[in-house]
């Protein structure tokens, strides 16, 4: 009776995420395979990541980088290459006075 009774006590918020189609039924497939549904995966992360205060992610299988990485990646050495780059700042001052100058 008592399981009851703090079972119906418990409320919920609902947290309303964009997430692409292909991502979200690959991992609910994952957590169908681990035996449990995906809202339980991502309550047990938000736990842990108040829990820790970090956020931390591991590379389950062969390692590789995905294709958008490494374009990503390679425009980034040729943005710097070509100066397209952020310039970089000794102190803060500096950094804030460049922000502002960019009407940023």
């Amino acid at each position: 009776m008592l399981l009851y009774i703090l079972w119906n006590t418990m409320s919920y918020a609902v947290i309303t995420t964009k997430i692409d189609p292909r991502t979200k039924k690959e991992a609910q497939i994952t957590a169908e395979a681990l035996g449990m549904p995906l809202s339980v995966i991502i309550k047990a992360f938000l736990k842990q990541f108040i829990k820790t205060k970090t956020v931390s992610f591991s590379v389950y299988g062969n390692g590789e980088p995905s294709e958008y990485l490494i374009k990503t990646l390679q425009q980034a050495q040729k943005n710097r290459k070509e100066g397209k780059g952020s310039p970089v700042f000794d102190n803060a001052e500096d950094a804030i006075a460049y922000l502002k100058k960019q009407g940023i």
